[in-house]
Protein backbone atom coordinates (compact mmCIF):
# COMPACT_ATOMS: atom_id res chain seq x y z
CA UNK A 1 0.00 0.00 0.00
CA UNK A 2 1.63 3.23 -1.09
CA UNK A 3 1.72 6.45 0.92
CA UNK A 4 -0.90 8.27 -1.16
CA UNK A 5 -3.36 5.40 -0.69
CA UNK A 6 -2.73 5.41 3.07
CA UNK A 7 -3.30 9.17 3.14
CA UNK A 8 -6.54 8.76 1.21
CA UNK A 9 -7.70 5.95 3.51
CA UNK A 10 -7.10 8.11 6.59
CA UNK A 11 -9.32 10.79 5.01
CA UNK A 12 -12.29 8.43 4.54
CA UNK A 13 -15.10 9.25 6.96
CA UNK A 14 -16.12 6.82 9.66
CA UNK A 15 -19.35 4.98 8.88
CA UNK A 16 -22.44 6.58 10.35
CA UNK A 17 -24.39 4.45 12.78
CA UNK A 18 -28.16 4.74 12.72
CA UNK A 19 -29.32 6.07 16.06
CA UNK A 20 -31.02 3.35 18.12
CA UNK A 21 -34.71 3.36 18.94
CA UNK A 22 -35.24 1.10 21.96
CA UNK A 23 -33.86 1.73 25.47
CA UNK A 24 -31.65 -1.39 25.27
CA UNK A 25 -30.24 -0.31 21.90
CA UNK A 26 -29.54 3.16 23.33
CA UNK A 27 -27.62 1.60 26.21
CA UNK A 28 -25.58 -0.52 23.78
CA UNK A 29 -24.94 2.55 21.64
CA UNK A 30 -23.60 4.59 24.55
CA UNK A 31 -21.47 1.69 25.83
CA UNK A 32 -19.83 1.49 22.40
CA UNK A 33 -19.16 5.23 22.46
CA UNK A 34 -17.11 4.61 25.60
CA UNK A 35 -15.61 1.18 24.86
CA UNK A 36 -15.30 1.46 21.09
CA UNK A 37 -11.97 3.31 20.99
CA UNK A 38 -10.42 0.55 23.14
CA UNK A 39 -11.68 -2.24 20.89
CA UNK A 40 -8.77 -2.37 18.38
CA UNK A 41 -6.22 -2.71 21.19
CA UNK A 42 -8.17 -5.37 23.07
CA UNK A 43 -8.83 -7.24 19.78
CA UNK A 44 -5.15 -7.22 18.86
CA UNK A 45 -4.01 -8.45 22.28
CA UNK A 46 -6.64 -11.20 22.36
CA UNK A 47 -5.70 -12.22 18.82
CA UNK A 48 -2.02 -12.35 19.72
CA UNK A 49 -2.82 -14.50 22.75
CA UNK A 50 -4.88 -16.85 20.59
CA UNK A 51 -8.29 -16.07 22.09
CA UNK A 52 -9.71 -14.74 18.83
CA UNK A 53 -9.74 -17.21 15.97
CA UNK A 54 -10.04 -14.85 13.03
CA UNK A 55 -10.17 -17.50 10.34
CA UNK A 56 -11.88 -20.85 10.44
CA UNK A 57 -12.98 -23.67 8.16
CA UNK A 58 -15.35 -21.29 6.34
CA UNK A 59 -12.48 -18.96 5.40
CA UNK A 60 -9.61 -21.20 4.33
CA UNK A 61 -8.11 -18.45 2.17
CA UNK A 62 -8.11 -15.95 5.05
CA UNK A 63 -11.10 -14.09 3.65
CA UNK A 64 -14.75 -14.10 4.50
CA UNK A 65 -17.20 -15.75 2.14
CA UNK A 66 -19.24 -14.13 -0.59
CA UNK A 67 -16.94 -13.17 -3.43
CA UNK A 68 -18.72 -10.56 -5.52
CA UNK A 69 -16.14 -10.17 -8.26
CA UNK A 70 -13.02 -8.29 -9.28
CA UNK A 71 -12.46 -4.61 -9.96
CA UNK A 72 -13.48 -3.68 -13.50
CA UNK A 73 -10.72 -2.50 -15.87
CA UNK A 74 -9.81 1.11 -15.14
CA UNK A 75 -11.37 1.06 -11.65
CA UNK A 76 -8.85 1.45 -8.84
CA UNK A 77 -9.51 0.54 -5.21
CA UNK A 78 -9.52 4.25 -4.37
CA UNK A 79 -12.11 4.97 -7.07
CA UNK A 80 -14.28 2.18 -5.67
CA UNK A 81 -13.83 3.56 -2.16
CA UNK A 82 -14.78 7.09 -3.19
CA UNK A 83 -17.89 5.73 -4.91
CA UNK A 84 -18.88 3.76 -1.80
CA UNK A 85 -18.40 6.84 0.39
CA UNK A 86 -20.73 8.75 -1.97
CA UNK A 87 -23.33 6.02 -1.29
CA UNK A 88 -23.08 6.39 2.49
CA UNK A 89 -20.38 3.82 3.26
CA UNK A 90 -17.47 4.55 5.58
CA UNK A 91 -14.65 2.86 7.44
CA UNK A 92 -15.22 1.15 10.76
CA UNK A 93 -12.45 0.65 13.30
CA UNK A 94 -14.05 -2.42 14.92
CA UNK A 95 -13.88 -4.64 11.83
CA UNK A 96 -11.25 -7.35 11.59
CA UNK A 97 -8.99 -7.31 8.53
CA UNK A 98 -8.98 -10.21 6.09
CA UNK A 99 -5.82 -11.38 4.30
CA UNK A 100 -4.77 -8.89 1.61
CA UNK A 101 -7.52 -6.43 2.51
CA UNK A 102 -6.98 -2.83 1.41
CA UNK A 103 -10.15 -1.52 3.01
CA UNK A 104 -13.44 -2.64 4.47
CA UNK A 105 -16.35 -0.19 4.47
CA UNK A 106 -19.81 -0.53 5.92
CA UNK A 107 -23.22 1.02 5.61
CA UNK A 108 -25.76 0.66 8.44
CA UNK A 109 -29.39 1.07 7.33
CA UNK A 110 -30.45 0.66 10.96
CA UNK A 111 -28.82 0.10 14.36
CA UNK A 112 -28.92 -3.69 14.12
CA UNK A 113 -27.67 -4.42 10.59
CA UNK A 114 -24.91 -3.46 8.21
CA UNK A 115 -23.71 -4.06 4.67
CA UNK A 116 -19.96 -4.67 4.62
CA UNK A 117 -17.74 -4.47 1.50
CA UNK A 118 -14.07 -5.35 1.38
CA UNK A 119 -11.57 -4.61 -1.42
CA UNK A 120 -8.33 -6.58 -1.72
CA UNK A 121 -4.88 -6.00 -3.16
CA UNK A 122 -5.46 -8.65 -5.87
CA UNK A 123 -8.61 -6.87 -7.11
CA UNK A 124 -11.16 -9.09 -5.38
CA UNK A 125 -14.26 -7.47 -3.89
CA UNK A 126 -16.32 -9.30 -1.27
CA UNK A 127 -19.46 -8.27 0.56
CA UNK A 128 -22.01 -9.45 3.06
CA UNK A 129 -24.93 -8.35 5.22
CA UNK A 130 -24.81 -8.98 8.96
CA UNK A 131 -25.64 -7.81 12.45
CA UNK A 132 -23.66 -4.81 13.65
CA UNK A 133 -21.16 -5.49 16.39
CA UNK A 134 -22.67 -2.62 18.38
CA UNK A 135 -26.14 -4.19 18.54
CA UNK A 136 -25.27 -7.89 18.68
CA UNK A 137 -21.56 -8.51 19.37
CA UNK A 138 -21.90 -12.28 19.89
CA UNK A 139 -24.15 -12.85 16.90
CA UNK A 140 -21.79 -10.71 14.84
CA UNK A 141 -18.75 -12.68 15.99
CA UNK A 142 -20.39 -16.05 15.29
CA UNK A 143 -21.71 -14.85 11.91
CA UNK A 144 -25.34 -15.47 12.86
CA UNK A 145 -27.50 -13.81 10.21
CA UNK A 146 -24.49 -13.54 7.89
CA UNK A 147 -26.03 -13.21 4.39
CA UNK A 148 -24.74 -12.86 0.85
CA UNK A 149 -27.25 -10.27 -0.50
CA UNK A 150 -25.59 -10.69 -3.91
CA UNK A 151 -28.34 -8.89 -5.87
CA UNK A 152 -28.05 -5.78 -3.68
CA UNK A 153 -24.26 -5.64 -4.03
CA UNK A 154 -24.18 -6.32 -7.77
CA UNK A 155 -26.68 -3.52 -8.36
CA UNK A 156 -24.68 -1.18 -6.12
CA UNK A 157 -21.37 -2.07 -7.78
CA UNK A 158 -22.59 -2.21 -11.37
CA UNK A 159 -19.82 -0.99 -13.66
CA UNK A 160 -17.31 -1.00 -10.80
CA UNK A 161 -16.67 -4.76 -10.70
CA UNK A 162 -16.77 -7.76 -13.01
CA UNK A 163 -19.12 -10.15 -11.20
CA UNK A 164 -17.79 -13.55 -10.22
CA UNK A 165 -19.82 -16.58 -11.23
CA UNK A 166 -22.39 -17.39 -8.57
CA UNK A 167 -21.53 -20.45 -6.48
CA UNK A 168 -24.14 -22.76 -4.95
Amino acid sequence: MDASFKTWLRSVPVSKMAYPETPLEKLEYFLWLILGPLHPYVRNVLGYLGYIKKYDKYRPNGRQRFLLGRLAPGVTPQMLGDYLVSKGYGKHFVALKDGGELFGFRYSPDFEHQYHIRAFSDGEVRGHYEYTVEAHPFRHDKEVGFEERRDYFLKLLEGKIIPAPQTS
